[in-house]
């Protein structure tokens, strides 16, 4: 432990993280991204300690590995690819899903596999990972701010790293014992008081620094999922991803009442009234229409083309992948669940698809990325823009037109 990092009696998480961001930009101890305050903190050395993770029994009998995009964890990306591991990178505050995989290109060669391992190579050597993808993370590494030998770690303050876990927990990526890692610098192992930890917070069984490997042999229980009543709406619109699993638990009849909805919490709202708190934009559904039925259920490169016209202009969101025997009923619960109701809706079931219209195409774009990983029935849809936008519900399909009601 560095001897300049000297914490108060009764030191709070965001005392401790001062101290920390602090003393590093003190002592030139930060590393680019600077200055390193409200960031998982990069370190002079930090590379010398992710190539510590080689040392790991745990590392070297894994196959799939989920390291955090955090800058100082760099190193551990770069040693996965080059052990031709499965490096699975959380995508930045889960905006778009929650894992994305890092597929170097054939024969990368060794400048290449550092590319990948970069935030700009996450972005381009990449494949989305979706909720009912098979995953099966077999050690996990994140990034701290603080972290005690005991294994209490203290993040940024946003509860991404927390989140990712419990997320993976729920959705069977993790066992029980999966070990987690951390890497830091020296001065970030700390004294933490245990009561400064919460039921949500995640900690860890490996420490590496650029002078140490730490076992912390820590035997506090990791979440074991989502715990809802601590989810506000306001984040729960913040991360699309967490609506999806939520509508999955509550169908598999989990309690997932929200922070908001909690009987403890000042003005609570009822589960019931969700509908009421959509997001702005959109609206309750107002039509339905069904559509000529065509012989063989087929999901592929479906169209949706538009007779353009000077005004009335809608944007369109296509549903395939359908199961068949679906009712329009079992969507729309669906899309009152993630606030997703359209102006209207164009119901297609003997061809396992639906058009969805919103007000414009902001609205509609959010919709997609709400509902990105929705399942009906066990079987994941695809949702995704429509590849040519009607206006005023005239549409051709296969030809042969067709009038929303």
């Amino acid at each position: 432990m560095e001897a300049g990092v000297r914490l108060s009696a009764g030191a709070s998480k965001w005392d401790i993280r001062k101290k920390i961001w602090d003393y590093m930009e003190a002592n030139n101890l930060a590393d680019f991204p600077r200055p390193v305050h409200h960031r998982i903190p990069n370190f002079k050395g930090s590379h010398q300690a992710c190539d510590a993770v080689r040392e790991l029994e745990v590392f070297n009998r894994t196959s799939e590995i989920k390291v955090d995009p955090d800058k100082p964890l760099e190193g551990v990306r770069l040693v996965t690819l080059q052990a031709r591991k499965t490096l699975l990178v959380p995508t930045p505050r889960l905006r778009s899903g929650l894992f994305n995989k890092i597929v170097p290109p054939p024969g990368a060669t060794k400048e290449i596999l550092r590319i990948c391992a970069t935030s700009q190579g996450v972005k381009d050597y990449s494949v989305p990972i979706g909720l009912d993808a098979k995953v099966q993370v077999d050690l996990v590494v994140v990034g701290s701010v603080a972290v005690s030998e005991k294994g209490w770690r203290i993040g940024k303050g946003e509860g991404f790293a927390d989140m990712e876990y419990a997320m993976m927990v729920s959705m069977g990526a993790i066992r029980e014992d999966t070990p987690v890692v951390t890497i830091v610098h020296d001065c970030q192992v700390v004294d933490i008081a245990e009561e400064l930890l919460d039921d949500h917070d995640l900690t860890v069984d490996y420490i590496l620094t650029p002078t140490r490997t730490i076992k912390t042999g820590c035997k506090r229980p990791k979440p074991q999922g989502i715990i809802w009543h601590k989810i506000s709406y306001k984040m729960l619109e913040r991360i699309p991803i967490l609506k999806n699993l939520r509508y999955r638990e509550k169908q598999a009849g989990k309690d997932v009442i929200l922070k908001d909805e909690h009987p403890d919490f000042p003005n609570a709202r009822k589960p019931e009234d969700s509908d009421e708190n959509a997001k702005s934009g959109n609206t309750k559904l107002q039509t339905e229409s069904t559509s000529a039925q065509i012989e063989h259920c087929h999901v592929g490169n479906d169209s949706l083309s538009a007779k353009s016209e000077t005004h009335g202009a809608l944007a369109t969101v296509y549903v395939g992948n359908i199961p068949p025997g679906t009712r329009v009923s079992e969507l729309k619960s669906a899309l009152r669940e993630f606030h997703a109701s359209p102006l209207r809706l164009s119901w297609q079931g003997a061809q396992c698809r639906a058009f969805l219209d919103y007000t414009d195409k902001m609205t509609a774009e959010s919709v997609v990325s709400s509902l990105k990983g929705l399942s009906l029935r066990g079987q994941t849809l695809r949702v995704e823009m429509a590849k040519n936008q009607r206006n005023k519900g005239q549409v051709e399909i296969n030809g042969q037109r067709n009038e929303s009601e």
